[in-house]
Parts: C-alpha cells; structure tokens; sequence
C-alpha cells in the first residue's frame, strides 16, 4: 500500500471518529446536508444523462431530416429519436401542417404552425427543467445549514471553556471541531449543486436554441413546399 493511500485512511478514520464524538445538534445537521448532498447528487445524475441523451439523439435527428426527401419519412423514424426534444417540435408542426393542407390544400397560417412549434419546444424544455430547482435550494440552503451548526460549535466552544474554567485546548476541542466539520459539510453539499445547476442550466438553454432554430428550418421548409405546389398548380392550370 502506496504512503498516501496510508495518510488518506488514517485521515478518513479520524474524521469518521469526529463526527461519532459530535453532539447530537450536529449529528442532526450533518444528516440534513447528507439528505441535501444525495438528492441533488441524484438530480446531477439523471439530468445529465437526459441532457446527454438529447443533445446526442437530436443531432442524428437533424442529420436525419436534412437527407430525407420527405416529411414522411422523418416521421416514420421519428420514435428512433424520440430522446430528443426535436421530435416533438417537428410532430407539433407536421400535425399543425397536415390540418391546414387537409381542410384547404394549402398553408393559409404559418403563424399558427410556429405557435404548435413553439408549444412543443416549451413542453420538451419544461421536462428537462424538471426538478432542477433541487440544486438551487441545495446550493442556497446548505451552507446556512452548516453555518447554523458552526455557531452551535462555537457555542459548545464557549460552553466548554466556561465550564473547564480554564482556556485550554482540550475545553474548546470539541467544540471548534463540530463547527468545523459541519462548516465542511455544508460547503461540499452546496459547491457540487451550485456548479452542476449552472452547467445543467446553460446545457438546456443550449437545447431550448437548437429548438429556435429547428423551428426556423421547418418554417422554410414549409414555405417551400407551398411555393413549389402552387406553382405546379398554376403550370397545370396554364397547360389546361
């Protein structure tokens, strides 16, 4: 065994033996952080393997748009790709499509084909955004948590000297040790939830824009395909 793999079980053994000896008002903050730190290390988790998953279904999802010929046949591949929030923004605007083309052959409101669009982007943002807000109250509330156990600490402290009647080392000890470890404690529950919201945050507005701009291409698209069917319309007609 390695010199510092030595140092690191003897420091973890000597921490686990502090915070064995704390009193029970620090126990109870310890357990609270520990409750915060798991749950949002659980959020952390599964929202960047959701975030992950869609970031990387949605750019097969373009690719496979952009070769297709026609909407058919990006929507009989579209549940491949269902991970991302693209899918939904493109089912919104093709169901929003085929209405108007089914009731007068063409597109008479390509503003209400942005509103499904925009409908979809928000729904698939608003999924992703899903208990996220975990990680700020964790980022806010635990250092205060552990703050409120540092000043009991230094209460302890206090107390100790008092009673000893003497300044000594070993009256404050324990006292100043329990304020550490909870001040500790706090900090690394709230660091991890406050860097992974902030990350998480800026990976969803990064979406939320993929989104914007699919929205874009497919109102091209549409208009497009308008133009090009009116003016076979008008060829046949001046034909006939």
């Amino acid at each position: 065994m390695h010199f510092s793999s030595v140092l690191l079980f003897f420091a973890g053994g000597e921490i686990v033996d502090l915070v064995l000896q704390t009193g029970p008002v620090a126990k109870t903050v310890l357990f609270i952080l520990i409750a915060f730190s798991i749950l949002s290390w659980g959020v952390i988790l599964s929202k960047w393997r959701l975030i992950s998953r869609a970031r990387n279904q949605s750019g097969r999802f373009v690719r496979a748009f952009r070769k297709a010929q026609r909407l058919q046949d990006v929507a009989s591949v579209a549940d491949q790709f269902r991970p991302s929030p693209l899918v939904g923004v493109f089912e919104g605007a093709v169901d929003e499509y085929k209405r108007q083309m089914g009731t007068t052959g063409t597109i008479h409101n390509a503003l209400s084909i942005q509103r499904a669009m925009q409908i979809a982007s928000s729904e698939s943002i608003t999924r992703l955004e899903r208990n996220l807000p975990w990680l700020a109250i964790t980022g806010a509330v635990t250092p205060f948590v552990g703050l409120f156990g540092t000043v009991w600490g230094i209460i302890d402290a206090f107390h100790g000297l008092g009673t000893a009647g003497a300044a000594t080392l070993r009256a404050v000890a324990p006292g100043i040790s329990e304020a550490l470890i909870t001040t500790a404690a706090g900090l690394a529950a709230a660091i991890p939830a406050v860097i992974a919201y902030n990350l998480i945050i800026g990976s969803i507005r990064e979406l939320a824009s993929r989104n914007d701009d699919f929205a874009m291409e497919m109102l091209n698209l549409f208009e497009r395909q308008t133009a090009e069917r009116q003016q076979a319309l008008a060829a046949t007609e001046a034909r006939h």
